[in-house]
């Protein structure tokens, strides 16, 4: 996963890519721009049921070498960082304490050091589902879009795998309404394709929103 990724200087023009996909505000995370249950199961609805494409020229280093610099000067790691803890306490772009709820087994954590920065979409996932057909500067922008990223456990992230839902889901239940929301939110950012499993498992998840 993303969480070992190192800081790289890149050009901020990144982020006026134009993507193959609805233009959406950035933001990451259990947040306050999170969508609605009554939104995710539109944009569920309106996803394509395709089959997955074959993993044929896929490498880490087709969705870009690391981080690349966010338009404040810090890279994406210490703005997801930023964006999803609670009391966050930096010196620069290093954040040094803070409090974060980890996304894939709602685990609290105080130390930055104890998380890693993950794609919720894995990239191999989203290879699968239609970024093989997008131009370089796209997987890269995809790779850094504070939607795509959650801070998690370091331990959770390594078991998650790269497989959309049924194949992985949050271990704990109270989980299942956030990761589906924003599961298929990329989805729908990114016109994205989607199993009919993974459609059932979502519609499931989105059920405990209630």
């Amino acid at each position: 996963m993303a969480g070992t990724r190192t800081g790289v200087a890149a050009g901020i023009a990144l982020f006026a890519l134009t993507l193959t996909a609805c233009d959406l505000p950035a933001t990451a995370g259990k947040d306050s721009n999170a969508p609605l249950p009554s939104d995710s199961s539109a944009q569920l609805a309106s996803l394509k049921i395709g089959a997955a494409g074959p993993m044929t020229g896929y490498s880490r280093d087709r969705f870009g070498g690391g981080w690349i610099t966010q338009p404040d000067g810090c890279d994406t790691r210490a703005d997801v960082l930023k964006a999803q803890g609670t009391g966050v306490q930096s010196k620069g772009c290093t954040v040094t304490s803070g409090k974060w709820l980890s996304l894939y087994d709602g685990q609290n954590v105080t130390s930055p050091h104890d998380l890693d920065i993950d794609h919720l979409v894995p990239e191999a996932e989203a290879w699968r589902t239609g970024a093989a057909q997008w131009t370089q500067d796209q997987r890269v922008a995809f790779a850094n879009d504070l939607d795509e990223l959650v801070a998690v456990t370091a331990h959770s992230n390594r078991s998650k795998g790269d497989q959309p839902p049924p194949g992985y889901m949050p271990a704990v239940r109270t989980e299942w309404c956030d990761y589906a929301t924003h599961w298929i939110k990329v989805k729908a950012k990114y016109k994205l394709t989607i199993s009919q499993s993974e459609r059932d498992a979502l519609t499931r998840m989105l059920g405990t929103c209630h």
